[in-house]
C-alpha cells in the first residue's frame, strides 16, 4: 500500500492571527486561503509542495455539531487541550529562538526526553499545542 500524510487538520479561532504564526514565525508558506460565509480555511506548509501541509480551520465550523458542542470545543482550545501536533527540523535551537522571538508561548524549552527525543513545544494563537522534534 502507498501512503503518505497530505493534511493535518487544526482549528484556528483567529485566522490572521494563524497566519501570522504559521508563516510569519514558523516560515511556512500559504498554499490556499479560502473564505466562505466569513469563515478561512488557510493552508500552510513547508516550501516543498510534496510535503504534508497543515489546514488551518475555523474552529467549530463542522456541520451536525449542537451549540453545547460547539461551546465545548471552544473551551477546551482556549485551554490548550483540543489539538496537537508535531513539527521536526534539524535545527531545533535556531527553530526554538526564531518563535520565541515571535512572542509564541512557550510551554516547553529545548529538552532532552527520557525516551530519546529533543524537542520543545510552543502553543499557537489558538491554543493548539506544537512540540518540535530534532531530527539527527
Amino acid at each position: 500500500m502507498d501512503l503518505t500524510l497530505h493534511y493535518a487538520f487544526l482549528p484556528h479561532d483567529d485566522p490572521d492571527a494563524a497566519l501570522g504564526f504559521y508563516r510569519d514565525a514558523l516560515g511556512f508558506e500559504v498554499r490556499n486561503d479560502v473564505g466562505y460565509n466569513g469563515l478561512r480555511w488557510i493552508t500552510v506548509g513547508p516550501a516543498d509542495p510534496s510535503a504534508p501541509a497543515i489546514v488551518l480551520h475555523p474552529a467549530a465550523a463542522e456541520p451536525g455539531l449542537t451549540d453545547d458542542e460547539r461551546r465545548m470545543i471552544v473551551e477546551m482550545m482556549a485551554k490548550g487541550s483540543y489539538a496537537a501536533i508535531t513539527l521536526a527540523t534539524h535545527d531545533l535551537d535556531g527553530v526554538f529562538a526564531r518563535l520565541e522571538a515571535s512572542g509564541a508561548e512557550v510551554v516547553q524549552e529545548p529538552t532532552d526526553q527520557p525516551y530519546g527525543v529533543r524537542d520543545c513545544a510552543f502553543r499557537d494563537p489558538a491554543g493548539n499545542l506544537l512540540r518540535i522534534n530534532e531530527l539527527g
